[in-house]
């Protein structure tokens, strides 16, 4: 008997070991809709008083256990196309809201232009996690430690969303509000993500900072993203950490300090300084918040090193 079977057969009977006849009735009330086109999806949710959509279920099905109050709707987006869709249009890579983590990585030109991204989906979960979790979800999810935001910020990204008002385009930085909550309406819900592709000598990493050595969530995660000139000298610069304050924060003097030279140490070090500066971060069971500053500056640097690496071999 496989192993997803055994463990829903024992949910049940452990469900069903004798509870009252209105916990039972509580217990399966939430209703389970799986529409198959964006329109029924909006549709359903337009007439639901308290529906959930979800994606991989990766983050919905624990917070349901620790105790969430269950949605009137459980709506799976997973049988829309779109939504798990993948594909290169024009100048831009198109990702769909549920398309898996895992499938970044089978997509190798996704994987040489844009490395940092799909790093960065990579670390959402275990290898199994991978084939539910998606970039979609983590970013509605709104965990302040979510690894994909950053890198999705400094590549720019743009979500897709759909509603009951239609189809509306915002920047990625603009859909996570705080912790746990997104700027998205009642009713609306993340269709897609959009990335410009690279230019020439065009590179971005992630990396974090984590307690064990894998499958933990992030102290610090840095996202950076730069292009270089023919001299090797900065043209545009872009940083963004995570876990560090209720949002992704942005390190704007980046910008100011390395457009128009090269990384000397000198730079990378003003640089760290700036980047530990714009850090609001908690002091929680994972790091303190001076070892939190500490270590962003510390990953904002070696996050543009590693970028700034890659840029350069891209125009070799």
């Amino acid at each position: 008997m496989p192993a997803t079977l055994r463990a829903v057969l024992r949910g049940l009977e452990s469900a069903l070991s004798s509870p009252p006849e209105e916990e039972l009735r509580v217990r399966f009330a939430m209703r389970y809709v799986a529409p198959t086109s964006i329109e029924e999806a909006v549709s359903v949710l337009d007439g639901a008083v308290a529906a959930q959509v979800y994606a991989g279920a990766t983050d919905f099905i624990p917070q349901l256990r620790m105790g969430r109050p269950e949605p009137g709707v459980a709506v799976d987006l997973k049988r829309i196309d779109r939504l798990t869709d993948l594909r290169r249009e024009g100048n831009t890579w198109v990702i769909g809201a549920a398309t898996p983590s895992a499938r970044l990585a089978e997509e190798d030109d996704l994987v040489a232009e844009l490395p940092g991204l799909v790093e960065a989906a990579g670390l959402i979960g275990s290898d199994q996690i991978q084939s539910r979790a998606s970039l979609g979800g983590n970013l509605c999810n709104a965990s302040p430690a979510a690894d994909s935001v950053p890198a999705m910020v400094v590549n720019d990204g743009r979500a897709v969303i759909a509603g009951p008002g239609g189809m509306r385009t915002i920047p990625v930085a603009s859909v996570v509000t705080g912790p746990g909550t997104t700027s998205l309406a009642s009713g609306e819900f993340l269709v897609e993500l959009v990335f410009d592709r690279p230019p020439p000598q065009t590179a971005d990493a992630y990396l974090r900072f984590i307690p064990r050595t894998e499958m933990d969530i992030a102290v610090v995660g840095a996202g950076a993203r730069l292009t270089l000139d023919e001299a090797g000298r900065c043209q545009e610069v872009s940083v963004a950490l995570g876990a560090v304050a209720p949002t992704v924060v942005m390190v704007p003097a980046a910008e100011d300090i390395l457009v128009g030279h090269t990384l000397t140490d000198d730079a990378l070090k003003r640089v760290a300084a700036e980047a530990s500066a714009v850090c609001n971060p908690i002091d929680d069971k994972r790091g303190t918040k001076a070892y939190r500053r500490q270590v962003a500056g510390v990953l904002a640097v070696r996050a543009l090193k590693l970028a700034a690496d890659r840029a350069a071999r891209t125009g070799s």
